[in-house]
């Protein structure tokens, strides 16, 4: 009976221990649970996933900070600008889809991402309505570009002349954000109606959205999940000059497939920056308690050609590239001489750096980044940061210029950020810990083998010491 026991207990040990070792090399239970991640990762009416896609729950903010420029008339003669940030202006963003249509058998979705923002005056540093700020005066340099070497030239330089227009404007940020009716436009607009009188950086951007977008609901393959197939109708973009540059790539930046890994690369169409860019894994951290991979802008996206050759297809026109860090977007934005780039030119060409005073880029404050959880593909914390700036130049045309530099400068720059909310990390947490659990069952079996082979071995010694015992009693007897 003892024997039976004890080969019962060894064979029981050996048993648990090769199974736990099999389910560990074949991953059984990770796949079991990727499965079912993957099977719940589509844009399915009714589902979790969803409702949270339809209607992020996670707060959204949008900070504006902008550079008032403290030397005009220096400028105006050649000197160096120098410029003192203002900000943070914040703003609560809310940003539900709507109009959500699901298409060819629920493969595709759909929607309209309408943007509202509130003003946060809690989070800010000052009243948007009354604090002023010295700035480019963006219409009279776009009006300046646009007339320069054609018959307008002169009629431009008269309104000008009338309107007492510099090359530096001051408005309140509410007016430069959201838009004021600019005389030299308003003139414009009689003869070019399709000239919107109105000039703000954010105009018609308040309550409204940048087009239909359509997205692969993951339906056929979990890789797919809230990948943008067209925008505004169609599938590519026209603004460049090749075709992998007029690529709409990527999600839109507020959700991702899961089971995300540090070697792939994540895209994203961005209609702020008239392109598709592509971010890399940084680092590994955590959020709110969850796993999180940190992504971050390749270094190759806003590269010169000389170091990615791909780029030359946004050097418009051809030929014509700004350097590392700058991306110009005139041909987005009717024609207005806007340059984009990390704020502070954070990475950028040290030249944009040292041509204004008042540049201090740093990695914390100035990097574009996504906290994912490689698991879901949730973004847990993300923060977009863009500058806007203008390029300007001495145009002999126009007296207003003077005698000033040619420069990439800076207007104002945002912080879009968003941080997951406790009800949702909380939900999160829950889920991962669910899958911790399925995931540790083999090492669970492990350890019970672990500890039958320890009871065989107790077994084996004693059996043997008894028999042992026996053994001299016989000998003494004799």
């Amino acid at each position: 009976m003892k024997s039976l026991c004890l080969v019962t207990v060894g064979v029981l040990a050996m048993t648990l221990l090769i199974a736990s070792i099999s389910l560990l090399v074949a991953h059984v239970f990770q796949t079991v649970v990727d499965l079912q991640v993957k099977q719940g990762t589509v844009l399915k009416n009714g589902t979790e996933t969803f409702e949270a896609w339809e209607d992020p729950p996670p707060p959204v903010y949008m900070q504006f900070y902008f550079f008032n420029v403290t030397n005009p008339l220096e400028v105006l003669q050649g000197a160096t600008p120098l410029v003192e940030e203002i900000g943070p202006y914040t703003y609560r963003e809310y940003r539900p889809r709507v109009h959500i249509q699901f298409l060819d058998n629920g493969t595709k979705v759909s929607a309209l991402n309408p943007k509202t923002y509130v003003f946060e005056p809690q989070k800010s540093v000052g009243d948007p309505e009354v604090d002023l700020i010295r700035t480019v005066n963006i219409p009279a340099v776009t009006a300046m570009e646009w007339t320069r070497s054609t018959p307008l030239q002169f009629a431009t330089e008269v309104l000008l002349l009338l309107y007492q227009e510099s090359l530096f404007t001051v408005h309140s940020v509410h007016e430069l954000l959201w838009g004021y009716k600019d005389r030299l436009l308003s003139t414009i607009h009689v003869l070019h109606p399709e000239i919107d009188p109105v000039f703000g950086l954010f105009n018609k951007m308040n309550g409204t959205d940048d087009g239909e977008y359509v997205f692969l609901s993951g339906e056929t393959s979990y890789l797919n999940f809230s990948r943008i197939v067209e925008w505004k109708g169609k599938e590519s973009l026209s603004w460049w000059t090749t075709e992998t540059c007029n690529m709409i790539n990527g999600t839109d930046g507020t959700s991702f497939h899961p089971l995300i890994n540090k070697d792939e690369s994540i895209y994203i169409f961005s209609s702020d920056f008239c392109r598709s860019l592509f971010l890399v894994y940084d680092s590994s951290g955590a959020v709110a308690g969850v796993p999180t991979f940190r992504f971050v802008p390749s270094s190759m996206v806003f590269a010169n050609t000389s170091v990615n050759p791909a780029n030359a297809g946004f050097c418009v026109p051809a030929g014509n590239c700004p350097g590392t860090g700058v991306l110009n977007v005139s041909v987005c934005k009717q024609g207005a001489p806007i340059f984009l780039s990390a704020p502070h030119f954070y990475q950028a060409d040290p030249k944009f750096i040292e041509d204004i005073e008042g540049m201090h880029p740093r990695k914390e404050y100035h990097e574009t980044f996504l906290d994912i959880n490689p698991l879901t593909g949730l973004v847990l914390r993300a923060a977009k940061r863009m500058q806007v700036n203008v390029h300007v130049r001495k145009l002999p045309e126009f007296f207003e210029t003077g005698n000033i530099r040619t420069l990439i400068f800076p207007v104002m720059y945002i912080n879009e950020s968003v941080l997951i909310d406790e009800a949702s990390a909380s939900k999160l947490r829950h889920v991962l810990l669910e899958a911790s659990v399925v995931t540790g069952i083999p090492f669970v079996i492990m350890a019970l083998g672990i500890v039958f082979g320890i009871v065989f071995i107790v077994l084996v010694c004693r059996s043997r010491g008894i028999s042992e015992e026996g053994g001299e009693v016989l000998i003494d007897s004799e």
